[in-house]
């Protein structure tokens, strides 16, 4: 489990994103806490700096859309899912199910 941040530091309707290998986006919808691979399958734009909108994030270059719970594409230009990861909140932090990288 990786450390995103405390549920006070993300606001609803705000977005973070955690770097590394394989960076990840992670949103404080309405609906809760939902992250996904950052990086959008249509061209590399990072997802964070989308447009939220209930459970759905608009890629800011090219205007695909995400479905958060599952990753999926609902429009147009992308057609490939995004990566979901699952998603923990305990005493107040919030933490992404997601593989931590090796340290060298």
């Amino acid at each position: 489990m990786i450390r995103a941040c405390a549920v006070a530091d993300l606001a609803e309707g705000e977005a973070l994103r955690l770097d590394g290998p394989a960076p990840i986006a992670v949103f404080h919808t309405e609906d809760g806490f939902f992250a996904v691979d950052d990086t959008c399958t249509h061209q590399d734009a990072s997802l964070a700096d989308g447009w939220l909108e209930g459970c759905f994030v608009e890629c800011p270059l090219h205007a695909a859309q995400f479905d958060l719970r599952t990753g999926a594409p609902t429009c147009l230009p992308a057609k490939d899912p995004v990566r979901t990861h699952r998603v923990v909140v305990a005493e107040g932090v919030v933490y992404v199910d997601a593989p931590v990288p090796a340290v060298p």
